[in-house]
């Protein structure tokens, strides 16, 4: 089967999954009439689902091989459509937090499972960047996409059909993966890291948890409630990258950021997705407080930015194929930065919506040539054997960053707007909005650092016809070419 037909199953799966993780933000006040709830209980619907995400991906490199790629991810997909359709029959807020809290389980997995299915039809053809290009549309376009959906259908339907909607998706999405994904062998010999996983997962579960909190009191990380999930969350997570430095067989095998362009991408993706998922939450925000729009309005308003990511992602995935990846990326964080700038200088209460979106849609034309291409020349060097260890330290690294930067972007406004507080001008609301996107600027703006550090040579063709040998010829030569 053609790699296009596995990509676009993949992007399938992918962004249903990725919708959900903003879908419901438009939803929360509607969710607290609707269960007579506060709103700080409704926000783990939206919490529930990330813990979820952050806590499974870890133990996919080590089901991959023990199921089998397609085996797993058709079942990851059935989970989370199971979780749709009882999140959309839910019958009180607490019903509907445990059913999004399956949902991320079965979500959670999507991701990785495909991202190394790509990985490794890609890796055949030589088309890395094009293929990353495509995975990448739901990444960026989800985000976007969601609050909109998501108002319309909270608006015009019912707030169960924000779930409900993944139903039909979701099944033709596990019946395609069946019929186009190659069959692999599952291969059980490896053992489960049971102390890395009970480690890593709670690690991760609670720093992000401890984040969330932070976001939403005005003590920031100086609460109890906050700083503790954080302090034990590191903790856990410091003692899983020591064990996994020393035992033979870890859960996931940091011992590949020893390959310089993996490292690379790691860490460029951890600040780039920081200083741009943080920075995402404030324009709709700004939007609809400093400016009074609606929240569909507001979501349309940031459309610019993710119809510009979208289309130059395609451009940008091929040109990396051709072209050395710095050439691409560096120039793309560089430009998402000044977009940003521009976006945040302009965000006074009567700011033209026409400049706005300009400068909108020239950061979402830098952050389509980071995103995809960045992690195209970080696995350019890795085989079909690491694919899925380096496929989950990926997403774990994306998942982290889009986690901390909105809870780091929420704390600096909290503390801001706490600072109008008595006032309410709009022009004070702006300047609260307009100092927090410096945190989102400089964070994206230092991935440039070690972006200089990606290739700069062109990528090696690969043979169109060659045995194992030729194979293993041409990914050595990668790894060299790379260094």
């Amino acid at each position: 089967m053609s790699t296009r037909a596995v990509a676009g199953v993949i992007v399938l799966g992918a962004l249903t999954t990725v919708l959900d993780t903003t879908i419901v933000n438009v939803a929360l006040n509607p969710l607290v009439r609707e269960f007579d709830v506060p709103l700080t209980t409704i926000q783990w619907v939206a919490s529930g689902y990330t813990l979820a995400l952050a806590a499974v991906i870890p133990a996919t490199a080590w089901a991959m091989a023990r199921f089998g790629s397609r085996r797993l991810y058709m079942l990851a997909m059935t989970v989370f459509t199971l979780g749709s359709a009882l999140a959309g029959l839910a019958w009180n807020a607490e019903s509907l937090i445990g059913f999004r809290v399956l949902q991320g389980l079965g979500g959670g997995m999507v991701m990785p499972v495909g991202m190394a299915v790509m990985m490794q039809a890609a890796a055949r053809e030589g088309k890395q960047g094009a293929m990353m290009s495509l995975l990448g549309l739901p990444i960026l376009v989800g985000p976007v996409a969601g609050p909109v959906l998501g108002g319309w259908l909270v608006d015009e339907v019912s707030w169960r059909w924000m779930f409900l909607i993944n139903l039909p998706v979701g099944l033709l999405t596990v019946v395609l993966a069946h019929r186009v994904f190659p069959r692999d062998a599952p291969q059980p010999g490896r053992r489960l890291d049971v102390p890395g996983l009970l480690m890593l997962s709670p690690g991760l579960a609670a720093v992000i948890y401890g984040l969330t909190r932070a976001s939403e009191g005005s003590d920031g990380l100086g609460s109890p409630a906050a700083f503790l999930p954080v302090l034990v969350g590191a903790a856990l997570v410091v003692g899983f990258v020591a064990r996994s430095l020393t035992v033979a067989e870890p859960l996931i095998d940091l011992r590949l950021l020893r390959r310089r362009p993996l490292a690379v991408g790691a860490t460029t993706m951890l600040l780039f997705v920081t200083g741009y998922f943080g920075s995402m939450l404030l324009a709709p925000m700004y939007y609809q407080e400093v400016r009074g729009t609606s929240v569909l309005a507001s979501g349309l308003l940031h459309a610019p930015a993710g119809l510009a990511a979208g289309t130059m992602m395609q451009v940008a995935g091929r040109l990396v194929d051709r072209v050395p990846p710095r050439l691409v990326v560096l120039p793309g964080i560089l430009l998402a930065a000044t977009g940003l700038a521009a976006f945040a200088a302009q965000a006074e209460p009567d700011a033209s919506y026409l400049r706005l979106g300009i400068a909108l849609a020239v950061m979402g034309t830098g952050v389509g040539m980071v995103m995809m291409p960045n992690i195209a020349a970080a696995t350019r060097a890795i085989g079909p054997a690491d694919a899925p260890a380096a496929s989950t330290l990926l997403n774990i690294t994306s998942q982290v960053a889009g986690s901390i930067g909105p809870a780091m972007i929420s704390m600096v406004l909290a503390g801001r707007l706490a600072g109008t507080a008595g006032a309410g001008e709009p022009a004070d609301l702006a300047g609260a909005y307009q100092g927090s996107y410096v945190w989102g600027i400089v964070a994206m703006a230092a991935a440039a650092l070690p972006a200089l550090l990606i290739s700069g040579r062109r990528p090696a063709p690969v043979p169109q016809a060659g045995g194992a040998v030729d194979r293993a010829a041409d990914l050595r030569s990668r790894e060299v070419a790379d260094k």
